[in-house]
């Protein structure tokens, strides 16, 4: 009976360590969010200390994004494997365990909803199309494929798409289809948005901005 509430005591210890060891982490990339590395702007001045980002200035939401995927970007756009004039100069001063406390704390913070415009219903429908049953016809796989059930991301290879801004979706599907980025796992990116039509981006990514930005997967 004692081993095994020494046993309990234990792994409450640990798990409790864990999360303020996390906790800890993102407090510090808190701080680095405000200030930046040293040598750029910092975070806030593009993403928000929210993360909420800016869809007319092209500015992802980073809220609630996985942190190892968050991590994998930054150190893609340090590395040069993903360009972006604007980023590059934002965290090449910044060192892997950086990298990771900035993650965490966008991680940690919650997605807010956005105020979007009008959109046809169906492009609406043929964006619904796209993200949940592709376009077999021309070897188009749906988006929840990989991103998963409603399109809310899984693990650090696949990030949540649902309610990421329009504008920023649209850019990025552009940045595979004409090959100026390939950061991808195994180029899966390049190959699908390079047979997705410009309607089809421009209606998957207006409807994918309108999605739950949570839910159980």
């Amino acid at each position: 009976m004692k081993t095994a509430t020494l046993g309990y005591l234990l792994a409450g210890a640990l798990a409790y360590c864990s999360t303020a060891h996390a906790s800890d982490g993102a407090g510090r990339g808190q701080a680095i969010a405000m200030q930046g590395d040293g040598s750029g702007a910092p975070c806030i001045a593009c993403h928000g200390l929210d993360g909420a980002g800016n869809d007319a200035a092209g500015f992802p939401r980073l809220a609630g994004l996985d942190t190892g995927y968050l991590v994998k970007q930054m150190q893609d756009y340090r590395s040069g494997a993903r360009q972006n004039a604007v980023m590059a100069p934002n965290v090449d001063n910044l060192d892997d365990q950086q990298m990771i406390d900035v993650a965490a704390w966008y991680a940690s913070q919650q997605p807010t909803p956005a105020s979007l415009p009008e959109v046809d219903t169906a492009l609406l429908e043929l964006g619904k199309k796209v993200a949940s049953s592709g376009d077999w016809d021309n070897y188009v796989v749906p988006c929840e494929t990989c991103h998963g059930p409603g399109s809310l991301g899984v693990g650090s290879a696949f990030p949540r798409l649902a309610g990421q801004h329009a504008g920023y979706i649209k850019q990025q599907l552009h940045a595979w289809k004409n090959g100026t980025r390939g950061n991808d796992p195994d180029q899966l990116m390049l190959a699908i948005a390079a047979r997705l039509s410009d309607e089809q981006i421009e209606a998957v990514a207006a409807y994918l901005a309108r999605q739950p930005q949570q839910g159980d997967l």
